[in-house]
């Protein structure tokens, strides 16, 4: 089996995440057909072997990012542009996306790039409130009620495998915090690196989104 079967298999059997508190919706592309044929395009293009990647876990999928297309931070329009996979969605961009493909595009392009990391989240399901996009630490019964979705779902992509020396978490507050936990409790990665949040990044520093996109770069790069 390559990565990319491991990925696609895991994608498809996820744990149940547990009851969710009332009002909250969980979002889950893989169960849509449009969306997880997308989703095979995508991994047997880029993890179609066996070599480990680097993780880089983000919070949780968002209505218009990974929440659509099933690849985090990857938009409809960028799945298009820059991975070259056609979808037929709307083709509206998310923030966080923006962020990251232009660092992707820094960093060397997509092959270079996912060739050396493998993205995910320390949920890989979304989660809406009253039609908004929620975070897994926004209610502290969700977060609790997760616990155990969270540490099934990171061990099983330990072994895709992952490269345990390091983890690069984005955001350097809750995520960043809530992951440290979880790494001292139950020993998933020998050290967690944290970066500037994507949509941080585009809604508070975007003047200097340069700068981050080379920090990030830099960050990446470093051994």
């Amino acid at each position: 089996m390559t990565q990319a079967d491991k990925i696609l298999d895991f994608l498809t059997k996820l744990p149940d995440p547990g009851p969710l508190p009332k009002g909250v919706d969980v979002m889950n592309p893989f169960t849509d057909p449009r969306a997880f044929a997308l989703v095979q395009r995508f991994y047997r293009k880029y993890y179609n072997d066996n070599t480990p990647r680097i993780a880089i876990l983000g919070i949780n999928p968002g209505r218009f990012g990974g929440g659509i297309t099933g690849i985090p931070f990857t938009d409809p329009i960028k799945l298009e542009k820059y991975c070259g996979i056609e979808n037929d969605y709307d083709k509206r961009g998310e923030l966080s996306a923006d962020f990251i493909y232009r660092m992707i595009e820094a960093y060397g392009g997509p092959e270079a790039f996912y060739g050396r990391f493998y993205i995910s989240a320390v949920s890989p399901l979304g989660f809406v409130l009253n039609g908004k996009n929620m975070n897994y630490y926004d209610d502290a019964e969700l977060e609790r009620g997760l616990h155990t979705f969270i540490i099934q779902c990171l061990n099983t992509q330990l072994v895709f495998p992952l490269d345990r020396k390091r983890c690069f978490c984005l955001g350097e507050g809750k995520n960043f915090k809530y992951l440290v936990k979880l790494n001292r409790d139950h020993a998933f990665f020998d050290e967690i690196i944290p970066l500037p949040h994507p949509r941080f990044i585009m809604q508070y520093r975007r003047k200097r989104v340069e700068e981050y996109v080379r920090r990030y770069v830099d960050a990446l790069n470093a051994e």
